[in-house]
């Protein structure tokens, strides 16, 4: 989300986004401070603590979210789906803004999300409960070999929760948003 993330792309350029936010024992460093930056096709962290945890929830998101761009850029509904647990309310809406795609005839290409916080709230083997603030950082939607840039993406927190399956693939089970204390 980031690297791995969860919440349902709205419209245009919307995206699942993945934070994890951890109230960390250091200040959190940024990442060129030798924190993996997980800077893939996919993700990219902004500032993300020291912290073994994170860490490891970082790689989870960031191998979901690699899976998420190709289900995207294949436009493949069976490949999104199989990255949440079935009848999940989340994975029903990612699969009808990929379906809202196709049905224009879009591909969206270059999918990138930025994780800019993460915590993890709850890890046991088979369950994480992530907060993960995370932005769609990049992507087109492509239309007869034109490119289409999708609109910015505002930054969103939401809490992600992730089931170990038989498999030993993480998936998606509940996106919940965070709405800001005003």
């Amino acid at each position: 989300m980031g690297v791995l993330g969860v919440a349902v792309l709205s419209g245009l350029g919307a995206t699942l986004a993945v934070l994890l936010l951890r109230s960390p024992a250091t200040p959190p460093r940024t990442a060129g401070e030798g924190v993996p930056a997980v800077a893939t096709a996919t993700s990219t962290a902004a500032v993300i603590p020291d912290d073994a945890d994170v860490r490891d929830a970082l790689a989870v998101l960031h191998d979901w979210d690699v899976g998420r761009a190709a289900a995207y850029a294949r436009g493949d509904v069976r490949r999104l789906r199989d990255l949440y647990v079935p009848r999940s309310s989340a994975g029903a809406a990612d699969v009808r803004v990929l379906t809202g795609y196709r049905s224009r005839g879009l591909r969206v290409a270059g999918l990138r999300t930025q994780v800019l916080a993460l915590a993890v709230l709850e890890r046991r083997p088979e369950r994480w409960v992530l907060r993960v603030t995370d932005r769609v950082q990049a992507g087109v939607a492509v239309h007869a070999g034109r490119r289409l840039p999708l609109p910015r993406d505002a930054a969103s927190t939401r809490v992600l929760t992730l089931v170990r399956s038989n498999d030993a693939r993480w998936r998606v089970e509940r996106v919940q948003d965070v709405r800001p204390l005003s």
